[in-house]
C-alpha cells in the first residue's frame, strides 16, 4: 500500500497544468509540472515547440517546478499582430512568468531559444537566476546579417521545400531516423510567416551587441558543435561552464536525454 500511495503522490507531483497568456494579440500556450523552490523555464528553438523538452521536463519536475511554453507563432500559440522579434519572444516569457506568479527563474534555451533567453535577461534581469544554453545560437552582428537572406527564402513560392532542406541540414549521420521524422514534422508545422519572421528576428544586429550577461551560465553543446564558439561565449557569458555531449548533434536533449539531464540537474542543484 505504501508503494501505491507513493506512486500516486509522484504522479500528482508531475501532473501538468495548462494555461494561456496574451502577448500582442497572441495567446501563449504554456504548461507547468512539478513543484519546488526553483523554477526552470524551457524555451524551444526556431519553428519548434514545447514538445522539444518531452524527455527532460519529467526529470526536472521531480525536484523543481518546470515550465514550458510555445513562443508566438509556434506550436499551439497564436500568431502576433505585429512583427516577430526577440523582444516579442522575451515578452511572451514575461507574460508566462506573471501568469505563473513566480519571481526568479532559470531559463533554458535551445538553438534560437538562446538569443531569446539572452534578450529576456537584458529586459528583465531582476527575474533571472541563471541561464542554460542548449546548442544555442550565439553569433556576432556581422554573422547575423546573413540571417536576413535566409529569412527571405521562406517568403518565396518554394518556401515549404526550402524549409525542409534547411531543417534536414541540421541532421547528421548520428541523428536516429525516427527522431529525424519527429523533428521534421514539428518544424514544418508553423506557418511560413512564423518561419521567416523568426529567422529575421535572429538577424537583427541590435540583439548581437557584445554586452555581457553576468549570471551563472551553463552551455550544453553538441559534439564538436558548429555553434560552440568558446571565445565568443566566454566574452558574452563570463561565468559560463561549457560542456559537449559526445555522439550528439543539434537536438542533443532528445538524442541522449539521460546524459543531458544529468548535466542539467547538476547545474540546477548548484543554483
Amino acid at each position: 500500500m505504501k508503494f501505491i500511495a507513493g506512486s500516486i503522490a509522484a504522479a500528482l507531483s508531475l501532473s501538468v497544468a495548462l494555461y494561456g497568456a496574451m502577448i500582442d494579440g497572441a495567446k501563449i500556450n504554456w504548461a507547468t509540472a512539478g513543484k519546488g523552490e526553483k523554477v526552470i523555464v524551457f524555451v524551444h528553438g526556431w519553428t519548434c515547440d514545447s514538445t522539444t523538452w518531452s524527455k527532460n521536463v519529467p526529470a526536472v519536475a521531480r525536484k523543481y517546478q518546470a515550465i514550458t511554453l510555445d513562443l508566438p507563432g509556434h506550436g499551439k500559440s497564436g500568431m502576433p499582430r505585429g512583427e516577430f522579434s526577440m523582444d516579442l519572444f522575451a515578452k511572451a516569457i514575461e507574460g508566462v512568468r506573471r501568469d505563473a506568479k513566480v519571481d526568479k527563474m532559470i531559463l533554458v534555451g535551445h538553438s534560437m531559444g538562446t538569443p531569446v533567453i539572452r534578450q529576456y535577461a537584458r529586459l528583465f534581469p531582476q527575474h533571472v537566476a541563471a541561464l542554460v544554453l542548449v546548442d544555442g545560437t550565439v553569433i556576432d552582428a556581422k554573422t547575423a546579417a546573413g540571417f536576413a537572406g535566409v529569412a527571405d527564402r521562406f517568403k518565396t513560392p518554394d518556401a515549404s521545400k526550402t524549409r525542409v532542406e534547411f531543417i534536414r541540414s541540421m541532421f547528421t549521420p548520428l541523428t536516429p531516423p525516427d527522431l529525424k521524422t519527429r523533428i521534421e514534422k514539428m518544424m514544418t508545422a508553423p506557418p511560413d510567416a512564423a518561419a521567416a519572421g523568426s529567422m529575421a528576428a535572429m538577424g537583427d544586429p541590435a540583439i548581437w551587441k557584445e554586452d555581457a550577461i553576468n549570471v551563472p551560465v551553463l552551455g550544453i553543446y553538441a559534439d564538436k558543435s558548429r555553434l560552440g564558439n568558446r571565445e565568443l561565449l566566454s566574452k558574452l557569458f563570463p561565468s559560463i561552464e561549457y560542456t559537449e555531449i559526445p555522439g550528439t548533434d543539434h537536438f542533443l536533449m532528445l538524442e541522449k536525454p539521460e546524459e543531458f539531464n544529468r548535466v542539467l540537474m547538476a547545474f540546477l542543484d548548484k543554483q
